[in-house]
């Protein structure tokens, strides 16, 4: 892919943030499931209706009201329930939870401006609306993996398939993961990028095709199937990052060809810089350690140094020490990313990092942080996945080599 496309879709790759996955195992899958899909969750108004007809239903199944095409409605949270009012601003209400479906079951629901495939639940939650998109697994992947991946050349069609297996995994691994609010998964990097039909390419419909019912196991149970966009040459064990996550699949591996090239070495965050004056990271650390680490901001009146106490086994910062005017505090690695934010509120690329601070006397004027990869690094490598299928690898050895002593095993 030429340069400039590759800078394209690097704002879309590496998009995800995995969790922890829950405790416990899920049972086994021998047929396709639905998920719920949580679309939108608090909202006060929701807008219904595009190309196709919609039917909206009350709790009971009754039809409540037909949505003609190219007409606009809207749900609205109010104090007695949920609120429908037409495009002529007509309005009824007092429902808990409403489902809506296209009159003719092949076209999309539309809501809040994106179409899906399936239904809608819209639930009436603690501060607003949530919606739900009700979907099956193989037609959620499709707004998936390209949202994931971005647009590839078919000379990557490999990365595609390896990101179906690993996010069909991730979706059924996690069935029912927030079930107390209505929906098994965030659409959002929470838990993985769902754009719904407008997400969807041809190279990632081929993908999905390819691998159908295609999932990553371990022991017969699917994997915590954590992925993320850039390792910067080996990967992390997924105890650095994750309390509980101690897997024999989720240690630290090299991601470098025979030849010495680093896979992910195509990656736009493959290496990285960032810089804060003194007064720039003081005020960057009075908003973040209070809400990370509970420190109080009153505490953070001097920053007189930073250095990296300690490493992990992949390299990276496990521990992390800034010296304030009292007592230093210790911030172990997992938080690091969230506390040294940059100077527009993103968190640190990565914890893959050197630095170097620049101190006028006992008082820090300059931090400096060069870095490589981007994301927590447990798991499936997304750039490197690319990197790996232009080399010619399969999508089979692409998993192989992210996740070790593996089985891909075909569920339905």
């Amino acid at each position: 892919m030429a340069a400039a496309a590759a800078a394209v879709v690097s704002a879309f790759i590496g998009s995800c943030a995995n969790p922890p996955a829950p405790a416990g195992q899920p049972g086994p899958v021998t047929a396709e499931p639905t998920l719920q899909v949580g679309l939108i969750v608090g909202a006060p108004s929701i807008p219904l209706g595009g190309d196709a007809a919609l039917t909206v239903s009350g709790p009971d199944g009754g039809r409540l009201v037909e949505i003609a095409a190219g007409e606009s409605w809207r749900a609205d949270a109010g104090g007695e329930g949920i609120a429908l009012v037409s495009a002529m601003g007509t309005r009824t209400g007092g429902y808990d939870q409403l489902r809506v479906a296209a009159t003719d079951s092949a076209a999309p629901v539309r809501v809040n401006g994106r179409s899906y495939h399936g239904t809608l639940a819209l639930l009436r939650d603690r501060t607003g609306l949530t919606v739900v998109n009700q979907v099956g697994l193989e037609a959620y992947l499709l707004g998936v993996v390209s949202s994931e991946m971005g647009r590839r050349d078919p000379s990557e069609q490999q990365a595609l398939r390896a990101q179906a297996v690993v996010s069909r995994t991730y979706a059924v691994r996690n069935l029912g993961r927030w079930r107390s609010q209505g929906f098994d998964l965030y659409g959002t990097v929470s838990d993985q990028v769902y754009a719904g039909i407008g997400g969807e390419t041809p190279e990632g419909e081929q993908a999905v095709e390819a691998t159908r019912g295609q999932i990553l196991t371990y022991g017969g149970a699917p994997i915590d199937a954590f992925f993320f966009s850039t390792c910067g040459g080996r990967t992390a064990a997924g105890v650095e990052v994750f309390r509980g996550a101690d897997r024999p699949y989720l240690r630290s591996v090299p991601d470098v060809s025979p030849d010495g090239t680093v896979y992910c070495s195509i990656s736009p965050r493959y290496r990285w810089r960032e810089e804060w004056t003194g007064d720039a990271l003081r005020a960057v650390l009075r908003k973040s350690l209070p809400a990370v680490l509970g420190v109080s901001a009153a505490r953070v009146q001097d920053v007189r140094d930073v250095r990296i106490a300690s490493r992990s086994g992949s390299g990276r910062v496990s521990q992390l020490t800034i010296v304030l005017a009292e007592d230093p505090v210790q911030v172990d690695g997992p938080s690091v990313r969230q506390v040294l934010r940059n100077g527009t509120g993103d968190i640190l690329r990565s914890t893959a990092f050197t630095l170097a601070a620049e101190k006028n006397g006992r008082r820090l004027t300059r931090l400096v942080i060069d870095g490589g990869g981007n994301g927590h690094g447990v798991g499936f490598c997304q750039w490197g996945a690319v990197g790996r299928a232009r080399s010619g690898q399969d999508y089979e050895r692409i998993l192989a080599a992210y996740y070790p002593e593996t089985e891909l095993q075909r569920q339905y």
